[in-house]
């Protein structure tokens, strides 16, 4: 299997239905989430709107690059969202957050051996292989948070 084929089955497996590496992954543990519970405030952690919206931020900041776009997006703005005011507003989230993984997914499979070796915009932000991996241990990491966000926010909400 190709390199870019096995990124873009670990890149499906934390955000779209894998179960491999955390037992878990985004559609799993948002599947059952409500806007309230998305955006309940626990102590100085970060919401899991906030967490979902940031890790999806530069899923579509990668994915502008891999449909031929400019590296638009930047680290200072990467936790301003607008806020989420109802159950609408969240489904939206949610909504364009698997619709543009699937495209990022996509078109990881499709680039070749050596454009994962080429530089990614700019020599500074090192390979496209290496931006891809970067946003898939981005993506765990983030996951994790929610998860321990999710059972602080179950136990508000029961």
């Amino acid at each position: 299997m190709e390199s870019s084929e096995q990124m873009a089955n670990r890149f499906r497996e934390v955000i779209l239905n894998g179960t491999w590496i955390a037992n878990t992954n985004y559609k799993a543990q948002l599947a059952d989430v409500d806007w309230v519970q998305a955006t309940t405030k626990i102590a100085s952690f970060n919401t899991i709107a906030a967490l979902t919206s940031h890790v999806h931020y530069y899923i579509a900041g990668i994915l502008n690059v891999l449909e031929g776009g400019s590296l638009a997006i930047r680290d200072q703005y990467s936790f301003d969202f607008p806020p989420i005011t109802s159950q609408e507003d969240w489904e939206k989230v949610l909504s364009r957050f698997w619709e543009d993984s699937e495209k990022f997914a996509h078109l990881v499979e499709q680039l070749s051996e050596s454009m994962l070796k080429e530089s990614f915009t700019d020599r500074k932000y090192g390979s496209y292989q290496r931006n891809i991996e970067g946003m898939i241990e981005h993506s765990y990491y983030h996951l994790g948070q929610i998860v321990l966000v999710k059972k602080m926010t179950q136990e508000i909400h029961r």
